[in-house]
């Protein structure tokens, strides 16, 4: 049997064939998470200085979150286009989009480090550093930027890796990385006395080796499709078809960096460097928290995507419950213990006790409702999978730009709410976006579904 055929979802459990790459994926999107939550672990715990150069890696997220976004943007793309040309048996189209992605990431990689190099100083006053901050964030601002290259790779090109059915090689060339991460930070942090720079060290050093690892698969043997010098020639339909599927996931992380400016901003702003520190923390938790519903999300696009070009549509049907149900089973578990045991968390980070005692209501109430969140993450990856980008875009836009930063910036203001209002934003959007994104989906994606491909009604085959 051959490899394209073993990994044919078309075929066996829709939940298994979604468990079978979501598993894997989820632990390489943990494992990924820990590049930078490590780093803040570590650095949130130096002595004497643990609260301003947590705040200052704090400053820094902006920018990677914008490296994210762009990685995002070719990644997460291209890779379900792979996987709807997979499914339509067109493999030649399926390589040049994968090369096309590629030579985008390259592209946009180097522009974003030239950019974000030379104007790091005003773009880390602008995101609310204080002069306790700044050589914080700027120390390790300046050494992450130099494996940008490497975070687009690693990143961009691993959703290549399980959009041909191999989750678990996916998650092996994240977690190559992130072990390396781990062994490395400690070693630069406190044994050689790099501090913040070590850490970014670290992180950089880690990348590279990931990104070889994904690129020596993806140019293998055992790769589907191979990432060839013939189809890296930049072909404009192929990289509109890319940028225009890839733009949700873009629109998603870059108004997350612009919300991440926002916030700290305004936080600095009614609250000092105590509260950033804070937010600091509350990121670097929803990362982590994130990872499962992430994990799910991204492990069903290949399976919808393919069953969508099969023209399996009572397959696509169940993909999307059963996605749906297993998210909002999972974030409401989370919620559960963010509310119950929010010392654990922050303690993970930061021990101090002004920013514990901060930081425990500001958890609560960042996290109310947060199972709403998942119906944003299963109405927006569908969309995504489906090749309906258009709907992607204005969700991604919705609950962040149009919500999220009015509301840090006007909360504040209401009813003396202060700092509170900040991380009252949040909340709000989840419910407001999370459900009008999934609604949404409902009323549009799903009564075309309910016929197969010449008309007929496609009941389709058990879970």
């Amino acid at each position: 049997m051959s490899m394209a055929q073993q990994n044919d979802f078309s075929q066996g459990s829709v939940s298994g064939n979604i468990m079978s790459l979501a598993v894997p994926m989820t632990l390489a999107q943990l494992v990924n998470v820990l590049y930078s939550v490590v780093d803040r672990i570590y650095i949130g715990h130096l002595p004497h200085v643990s609260t301003q150069a947590l705040t200052g890696i704090g400053l820094s997220l902006p920018v990677i979150t914008a490296v994210t976004a762009f990685a995002n943007l070719f990644g997460m793309g291209g890779a379900p286009l792979c996987s709807i040309a997979r499914g339509a048996g067109q493999q030649e189209r399926a390589r040049k989009i994968m090369g096309n992605a590629f030579s985008c990431l390259l592209i946009s990689g180097a522009l974003l480090f030239a950019l974000c190099f030379l104007f790091k100083e005003p773009l880390l006053y602008l995101f609310g550093a204080s002069s306790d901050t700044f050589s914080y964030a700027d120390d390790y601002l300046t050494v992450y930027l130099l494996g940008t290259l490497f975070v687009m790779v690693s990143l961009g090109m691993n959703n290549f890796i399980n959009a041909q059915g191999f989750g678990k090689m996916g998650m092996a060339t994240v977690l190559i990385g992130a072990v390396l991460n781990l062994i490395l930070d400690p070693l630069f942090i406190f044994v050689f006395g790099m501090g913040v720079q070590g850490a970014a060290a670290a992180t950089v050093i880690s990348q590279g080796i990931s990104a070889l690892f994904v690129l020596k698969f993806l140019t293998g043997p055992r790769a589907i499709f191979r990432l060839e010098r013939g189809a890296l020639r930049l072909e404009g339909k192929l990289v509109r078809e890319i940028t225009g599927l890839g733009m949700s996931g873009f629109i998603m992380a870059i108004t997350n960096s612009s919300v991440q400016v926002v916030c700290n901003a305004t936080l600095a702003r009614w609250g000092g460097d105590l509260y950033v520190g804070v937010m600091t923390v509350i990121n670097s938790v929803r990362e982590i928290i994130n990872m499962p519903m992430t994990g799910l999300t991204n492990g069903a696009q290949p399976v919808i995507g393919f069953n969508y070009g099969a023209k399996k549509y009572g397959r696509v049907r169940k993909a999307i419950i059963f996605t749906t149900l297993s998210g909002v089973i999972m974030t409401t578990a989370v919620w559960a213990l963010l509310f119950f045991f929010p010392h654990f968390f922050i303690h993970l980070f930061n021990s101090e006790p002004e920013l514990l005692e901060a930081g425990v209501p500001a958890m609560r109430i960042y996290f109310f409702g947060i199972f709403m969140m998942s119906l944003q993450f299963a109405g927006q990856s569908t969309f995504v999978a489906l090749g309906k980008s258009k709907q992607a875009i204005f969700f991604s836009l919705l609950r962040k730009a149009i919500i999220v930063i009015p509301l840090t910036l006007l909360l504040p203001m209401a009813a003396g709410l202060g700092v509170n209002g900040v991380f009252l934003a949040e909340p709000i959007s989840n419910f407001l976006g999370g459900g009008a994104c999934f609604g949404t989906m409902l009323l549009t994606v799903w009564p075309p579904l309910k016929t197969d491909s010449i008309g007929n009604i496609d009941r389709g085959k058990g879970l």
